[in-house]
């Protein structure tokens, strides 16, 4: 343990220390919290899934031109019908209007039915390899072989999330590099691809060495790891690295609104739960009065990403209005231990809560 800076992840990677962001979906991720993690010895993460290529050009463009250490770009894959969903016009109706009276209440009308609800995944990751970050990362799935080839010619190392050992294996067996065992205490979607996540809820604290144990590839823990206890933690069960979200999520960098971040401060950080109310996939946020109201209606919602676009208007205004009760709030059962507003501040403390806690052993 006391050679912790030296595991596989950092020697893969490039890292000074194992120590990765987590890529944040739907316009959370920046520029700067990239920047700032990469520049302390971390993998920089970001998260890239609602861009088009040219989006995703000047995203890796922009951080080339403030650092030359390692950063990961994320993407989804398409699951289910998501690149392109079946929906006609009266459907689309249909779903509006399970929200209309939140769309009264900010003053807004729904938003049109766009030509495309998300980027096409096949010019995403045309524009990805492109770029030839140090590492692609993804949720919801194996890539196809030709895109695990492709990375492999280029050098870049490929990251998938699982939520289960059996998934751990699949990722495993088509030759991913890294896996990342994110347990049911992480923040946003729940990434499952074999089953429904909602049997998918198994805690760090079991995930990780069952993944650990499965698979060959070296594993990053995720989920619930917001100090140096986390990740001394994930270490002692199997992990190589720790991957962390909200602690990052709620440090100035990123680019989830000053709400978002001062209630991942406030007493309502004490109390998260799991929803399909505001994208129609399963994710983890702050309990607030919108996800309340949909309990028990969340079967008659649309899938991702439909139901994302849908409430993408509502966040906007949202925010502008200082309404916390009708935008996600995504957070995982960790963000009460959160200290640190600033994402150097947090590596800082991470990096030495580790060494002082490995020196007292």
């Amino acid at each position: 343990m006391k050679a912790w800076t030296r595991g596989k992840v950092a020697q893969r990677l490039g890292l000074v220390r194992p120590i990765v962001q987590g890529p944040f979906g739907g316009g959370l991720s920046s520029v700067d919290l990239v920047v700032a993690v990469s520049e302390a010895g971390g993998l920089g993460s970001f998260g890239a899934h609602h861009l088009d290529a040219a989006g995703i050009a000047g995203v890796a463009a922009a951080i080339r031109a403030r650092t030359n250490r390692p950063f990961a770009l994320n993407l989804w894959l398409p699951f289910e019908d998501s690149d392109d969903p079946p929906i006609d016009d009266d459907a689309y109706a249909n779903h509006a209007a399970l929200l209309a009276p939140y769309y009264a209440e900010l003053g807004i009308d729904p938003p049109p039915r766009p030509e495309r609800f998300t980027p096409r995944f096949e010019d995403q990751i045309e524009a990805l390899l492109d770029a030839r970050p140090a590492a692609f990362s993804f949720v919801f799935g194996v890539p196809p072989p030709a895109i695990l080839d492709r990375c492999r010619t280029l050098g870049i190392a490929t990251i998938g999330a699982v939520t289960t050992p059996d998934e751990a294996i699949a990722l495993d067996r088509a030759g991913v590099d890294l896996i990342v065992a994110t347990g049911f205490e992480a923040g946003g979607h729940r990434v499952s691809f074999l089953r429904q996540p909602e049997d998918c809820l198994t805690g760090g604290l079991s995930l990780i060495p069952q993944v650990a144990d499965a698979v060959r590839a070296p594993v990053i823990a995720a989920g619930g790891i917001a100090d140096g206890r986390g990740i001394l933690a994930a270490l002692s069960l199997g992990a190589q690295a720790a991957q962390i979200g909200t602690a990052f999520l709620a440090c100035d960098e990123s680019n989830a609104s000053a709400l978002h971040r001062e209630r991942l401060f406030g007493d309502e950080a004490k109390r998260t739960g799991l929803t399909r109310a505001f994208s129609g996939r399963l994710a983890r946020g702050l309990v607030n009065p919108l996800m309340t109201r949909m309990r028990g209606r969340e079967n008659a919602l649309p899938p991702y990403p439909v139901q994302s676009w849908l409430t993408g208007a509502m966040r906007q205004a949202a925010i502008a209005q200082g309404r916390a009760d009708l935008m996600p709030l995504w957070a995982g059962q960790s963000a009460p231990l959160l200290r640190h507003r600033s994402a150097s501040a947090l590596t800082a403390a991470l990096i030495d809560e580790v060494e002082a806690r490995l020196l007292g052993d």
